[in-house]
């Protein structure tokens, strides 16, 4: 009898313990349940939807096509290269920016297999059936720097120009020192340090490690200003209002494969070392750029400025007194624009 009872009750705890770390299923945009359908989206040739929003001039007329890829926690409607672009520059250089919901995020359906190329075989996609030609602009902000670095190894004949804005360089990239990433490692709060540990070694704990109420998880998913700059803080406001209006939808689908997928994938080790790649633009037909703070609270400056050793070619611009928010403080759309587009030298 002693037996049975120990039997159901470790049978009990197992299902309890299945059912703590097993993430719910997410909510699809268009099913039966789920968050309607509001955005144009296209349909993927495996199926799946992506959800995109267009602006600046029209594509037909543009000299300047760009497609933009959204940070962490964020959606179609974040496009950080646009909240300071003043409407003279969109006009005079003919710019028309298309931003999209990464898989999982907004409206566009989840990617359980989502990685690095495969985020840029979906940037290829988008911008064959909208039609913008043989060649296009990719530019990332923060997490999205994973899509643009995809984009460099697997689709570099289709780029005319790469820009990376604040990237989130990882710390499991071979090319990295030990001492470097150690460092940046240990300088993490402890709350991100053992995100980051259950993400890379135990992605299948990640769901429970982000909605246990035991230990504080990722301060990042929770904005916590614990991690912000001072400037930052005092961009935050803006950052915050705009977004008000959509918020909501950003995860409506599910945190898990929004932005817990997104977590697992930025810190697992990677299929490809973006420090093993060659110059996309040997003859100068394009650029690269990467912009980035030195006070930023997310991506560590020394990881960054060493991306900018390895890979000469590469322009790179840090940013002094900036943190992880600096696209949004007044007129630096425009500055990234120039820059990128025309070549102009970065000035602060």
């Amino acid at each position: 009898m002693t037996g049975k009872i120990l039997v159901s009750l470790l049978i009990n705890l197992l299902a309890f313990a299945y059912q703590a770390i097993k993430p719910p299923s997410p909510k699809i945009c268009g099913s039966p349940g789920g968050p309607p359908i509001t955005a144009p989206r296209i349909k993927l040739s495996d199926g799946r939807h992506l959800a995109y929003k267009e602006q600046g001039v029209p594509k037909d007329e543009a000299k300047y096509k760009i497609v933009f890829i959204h940070g962490f926690d964020c959606c179609r409607h974040d496009v950080v290269i646009a909240s300071t672009l003043s409407h003279d520059v969109i006009e005079s250089l003919g710019i028309y920016i298309v931003s999209f919901d990464r898989p999982g995020y907004g409206e566009s359906d989840p990617h359980p297999q989502r990685t690095p190329k495969s985020l840029a075989l979906d940037v290829e996609e988008l911008a064959d059936q909208l039609k913008l030609g043989s060649k296009f602009y990719v530019t990332g902000f923060s997490m999205g720097g994973q899509a643009v670095w995809g984009c460099l190894k697997y689709i570099p004949h289709r780029l005319a120009g790469a820009g990376l804005v604040a990237p989130v360089a990882g710390i499991w990239w071979p090319g990295f020192p030990a001492n470097l990433t150690g460092k940046s490692y240990y300088d993490m709060p402890a709350p991100d340090l053992w995100t980051v540990r259950v993400a890379h070694y135990l992605p299948w704990l990640t769901y429970w490690w982000n909605t246990q109420k035991f230990f504080p998880s990722s301060s990042v998913a929770a904005h916590s200003p614990d991690i912000f700059s001072t400037q930052d803080k005092q961009l935050a406001p803006r950052f915050d209002a705009s977004q008000e209006p959509y918020r909501a939808q950003i995860r409506q689908q599910g945190e898990f494969e929004s932005i817990h997928r997104d977590m697992i994938i930025g810190i697992k080790t990677w299929e490809f070392d973006p420090m093993d790649l060659e110059d996309p633009f040997p003859n100068n037909e394009g650029s690269v750029h990467i912009w980035q703070g030195d006070e930023d609270g997310l991506v560590p400056v020394v990881l960054q400025r060493y991306v900018a050793e390895r890979l000469p070619w590469v322009r790179y611009h840090e940013l002094k007194g900036s943190g992880h928010m600096f696209p949004y403080a007044d007129g630096m759309g425009d500055k990234i624009m120039k820059t990128f587009l025309l070549g102009e030298t970065f000035v602060l």
